[in-house]
């Protein structure tokens, strides 16, 4: 941020008074400019046939990660619910009606400064197509799905989470709600999703 938006004279970088971190301050007319987290919302949209659970996920149209696959999912916007917000950019980018369930997975990336939010969801039907951010969209079980080419360590991490609680749910468990926190410090290989407090993945 160069200048504010308030008045247009350039911001300076300082720690307010009765303050702790670093905010852009407009030394012209005193206005703190507060910069929070951004809110990514998805689903985890699923069929199920003969005993057989699949998955939706769209291959991205766009950058970044042109070319790789995801759960459908976006930026929330003003004035919806994050349940909303989920329903909304499934049909934005799968084209696809779902029925919306609990809170699956809350994940922050706080070196991108987003928390990411993924709902499990039922398809209703078998009428999904690509919207214009995705290349293409399609059902995958838990082996096909393309693990070295997920988009975001978010989405890898979600799938993974929901596919042992799957196996869970078949034993008579039921699903949980995961909390996971996605560091950029190292990388693990693109394929290791495995559940681990913490860990280390750079983020989306």
């Amino acid at each position: 941020m160069k200048f504010c938006s308030e008045c247009a004279a350039p911001v300076i970088l300082q720690i307010p008074a009765d303050d702790t971190r670093l905010r852009h301050v407009c030394p012209a007319c005193g206005t703190i400019h507060y910069q929070n987290p951004k809110m990514v919302v998805g689903s985890i949209p699923v069929w199920e046939s003969a005993g057989v659970t699949s998955v939706l996920l769209c291959r991205r149209a766009i950058e970044p990660r042109y070319g790789y696959w995801t759960l459908p999912a976006g930026f929330m916007e003003n004035n919806e619910t994050t349940g909303q917000a989920a329903e909304r950019e499934t049909a934005e980018e799968a084209g696809a009606n779902i029925a919306l369930h609990e809170l699956f997975s809350i994940l922050n990336v706080p070196h991108v400064h987003q928390v990411h939010l993924f709902y499990r969801a039922t398809l209703l039907d078998l009428d999904y197509l690509a919207g214009t951010e995705s290349l293409e969209v399609a059902l995958f079980t838990e082996k096909e799905i393309p693990w070295d080419e997920i988009a975001f360590p978010t989405v890898g991490h979600t799938l993974k989470f929901f596919f042992e609680d799957l196996a869970r749910v078949r034993q008579g468990g039921r699903y949980e709600l995961h909390a996971h926190d996605i560091f950029k410090s190292m990388r693990a290989p693109a394929q290791d999703f495995t559940a681990k407090a913490n860990d280390p993945l750079a983020g989306s």
